[in-house]
């Protein structure tokens, strides 16, 4: 009887060994890939609310150009040869940011 209890004992811990190896895949996917898009997504939302008139953006394009008129969804850029207007999620978040970041100087 004591026989009986410990196989069934060990049949139902058996299952939950089962989940756990899914439970690290999920939890793994979620930190390596769904948590590091999310907050780019809002790193990209919050640099478009701050642009204003005059920054220096790249396109996804990869049209350079200088701010001259913003609208709730689009922005007006003024380029070499003329004014082009794009959507605000045009805008690319890490070459405008190189773009308009200073270049650290180095000591010799």
């Amino acid at each position: 009887m004591i026989a009986t209890i410990l196989l069934q004992a060990s049949g139902g811990f058996g299952s939950y060994t089962q989940l756990v190896p899914m439970v690290l895949i999920i939890v793994v996917f979620y930190f390596f890939m769904i948590r590091p898009q999310v907050k780019k997504q809002k790193d990209q939302k919050k640099y478009v609310e701050e642009l204003k008139k005059g920054d220096r953006v790249i396109t996804t394009a990869g049209i350079h150009g200088r701010i001259i008129d913003l609208n709730e969804t689009t922005f007006l850029v003024e380029v070499e040869n003329g004014k082009i207007r794009f959507d605000k999620s045009a805008i690319s978040l890490e070459s405008s940011r190189a773009l308009n970041t200073p270049a650290v100087e180095k000591k010799a």
